[in-house]
């Protein structure tokens, strides 16, 4: 829970600080034993800030942690943030 937490909210302020003014969408869906994040966001009205930071680094050190995997890569219409989660129901 917390892995996905933090991820959408890593990828929430990225967008914002890179992509100022930009829309964002948050896509959760579930399989048995796996939770798909996606956060995408389109081109902003303008960027701020211009170096690459850890944050990106930071969410994929976080989804290997917990045994599942985050990709972000520029996309046609802005920007796209995945992560596949591994989740254990509550018994």
């Amino acid at each position: 829970q917390l892995a996905a937490f933090r991820i959408v909210q890593e990828s929430l302020t990225n967008a914002r600080r890179h992509a100022a003014g930009a829309p964002a969408r948050v896509g959760l869906s579930f399989e048995p034993e796996r939770l798909f994040v996606t956060v995408e966001n389109g081109p902003g009205a303008s960027t701020n800030g211009s170096g690459a930071g850890v944050g990106i680094i930071g969410m994929q050190e976080r989804a290997a942690a917990v045994g599942g995997a985050l990709h972000a890569a520029p996309s046609p219409d802005g920007f796209r943030v995945t992560a596949e989660l591994p989740y254990r129901r509550a018994e």
